[in-house]
């Protein structure tokens, strides 16, 4: 769960609520992450209550609502401190759409795959260069910094794949264009079916020369 860890994480600054907790997040982590929904944030608050890891209190203002404040407790500082410690294994495998629609090109044979290949290309250097203008935006943040940092890094290795998919998926699409059947010649209509004519138009069919009977 590691947007409750996150969460915990925050609150070791100082007691917060929910939207103090939800400012931080987006102004620690930065763009990259996209933004943290508020009802999403109180459910895992409520979570948080209920496992012990978290204490709300209700705090009264004179012109407001009253708000609660989420404190974090000793419980709480070391599911934290497990959780922050521990390696982070990758569980999910890799599942960018980018290697469904790989398969789908390479089954529509050699020009589906040459322009998803461009396509594609042109997609990555783009998202390149305005990671490259986030980065200039955020030099002073480390955390985002090492965010966008990362997003580059995996941009480029995409890159490489596309490269890597030039080179191994070409001979496949290939064969699939070469192996579909070739279309019928359309029937010409222009003349009607099973008339034998002379070079003049004349159906040979019939035949005024034949004796009378």
């Amino acid at each position: 769960m590691p947007l409750h860890h996150a969460v915990l994480a925050l609150l070791t600054e100082r007691p917060s609520h929910g939207y103090e907790l939800k400012v931080q997040f987006e102004e620690t982590i930065g763009p990259q992450w996209g933004g943290l929904n508020i009802g999403h944030l109180y459910q895992i608050l409520e979570r948080l209550v209920r496992d012990g890891y978290v204490t709300r209190s209700q705090v009264t203002q004179a012109d407001r609502p009253d708000k609660n404040l989420y404190t974090l407790t000793p419980a709480g500082s070391a599911e934290l401190e497990t959780w922050a410690t521990t390696a982070w294994v990758r569980t999910g495998g890799f599942r960018d759409e980018i290697f469904l629609k790989l398969l789908g090109a390479v089954a529509l044979g050699t020009e589906a795959l040459v322009t998803l290949i461009e396509t594609q290309r042109q997609t990555y250097l783009s998202e390149l260069a305005g990671l490259a203008r986030q980065r200039r935006a955020h030099a002073g943040e480390p955390l985002v910094a090492l965010l966008i940092d990362a997003a580059l890094a995996h941009t480029k290795a995409d890159l490489g794949l596309l490269d890597s998919a030039e080179r191994h998926l070409s001979p496949l699409a290939a064969a699939q264009s070469a192996g579909k059947p070739r279309q019928p010649p359309a029937p010409d209509h222009g003349q009607d079916a099973g008339v034998v004519a002379d070079d003049d138009g004349h159906d040979l069919r019939r035949r005024p020369w034949s004796d009378s009977a």
